[in-house]
């Protein structure tokens, strides 16, 4: 589900659950435990198994599960966003392959994102849910005013588009990027830790004090994914993917 190994002194953190590393319930809080473990400021780099880095939410077991998991799973979600982006350390995202919805956000909540292939941004209002406050004020910290086409538009983007706007800062070829990844993460990790700790925390105040601000929009969050209209949407929307000519 999560691998997690070390390397030159940076943890890597690589998900691995089944074909797209698609966000369950099991898989957000295993970021979220392994996020904790992380020795204080330790540099971490996440990854992706196989071809994608992470194809967002598993909208079947949201469909499946119904008011009770959605209740459970986006608090998790918003944990495991937020367990990223409050390490104190660098964080570095390989964006291996596809990085959609909340697997956008997983790389967004990363200080710095190096892409290799595949398509990155959002697709939640194009299955029609909104977005949890942390989710998007992260967003909104990686891109700024790019923010707001990614959320409104669903467009999923290229490597040299998400660079184009800020969402990816390098990118590099498939079989170099953990290299690129690591050599960026161990760079950092070499800047005096409180320095590095306390300028992070500086750039992140902004988007700290709007999730603190927004946090009562959650509920209503919750309430649209627990919605009829919304486990109808996503059934809609998984029956036209498996309709798709392959």
């Amino acid at each position: 589900m999560l691998d997690v190994e070390q390397r030159s002194g940076v943890t890597i953190m690589r998900l691995s659950h089944g074909k797209v590393n698609a966000l369950d319930l099991e898989l957000v809080r295993a970021i979220a435990a392994a996020m904790r473990d992380v020795p204080g400021t330790g540099a971490v780099v996440i990854t992706g198994a196989g071809a994608a880095f992470s194809a967002g939410v598993d909208l079947q077991r949201i469909a499946d599960g119904g008011e009770s998991y959605v209740r459970e799973f986006l608090p998790a979600l918003s944990a495991a966003f937020m367990a990223i982006f409050d390490h104190p350390g660098p964080v570095v995202a390989a964006v291996n392959g596809h990085a959609i919805a909340g697997g956008c956000v997983i790389a967004a909540a990363c200080d710095l994102r190096v892409m290799a292939q595949g398509k990155i941004g959002l697709a939640e209002l194009s299955v029609g849910v909104a977005f949890p406050a942390s989710a998007m004020e992260i967003m909104r910290h990686a891109t700024g005013p790019a923010a707001g086409r990614l959320a409104l538009t669903a467009e999923l983007l290229d490597a040299a588009h998400a660079q184009a706007i800020g969402l990816v800062h390098d990118i590099d070829k498939p079989d170099t990027l953990l290299d690129s990844a690591l050599d960026q993460a161990g760079k950092m990790g070499r800047i005096p830790a409180d320095v590095f700790s306390f300028s992070k925390r500086q750039l992140q105040q902004p988007a700290r004090d709007r999730i603190a601000a927004l946090s009562h929009d959650d509920e209503a969050v919750l309430e649209m994914w627990s919605s009829a209209r919304t486990r109808n949407g996503i059934a809609a929307y998984l029956n036209a993917l498996r309709q798709r000519p392959r």
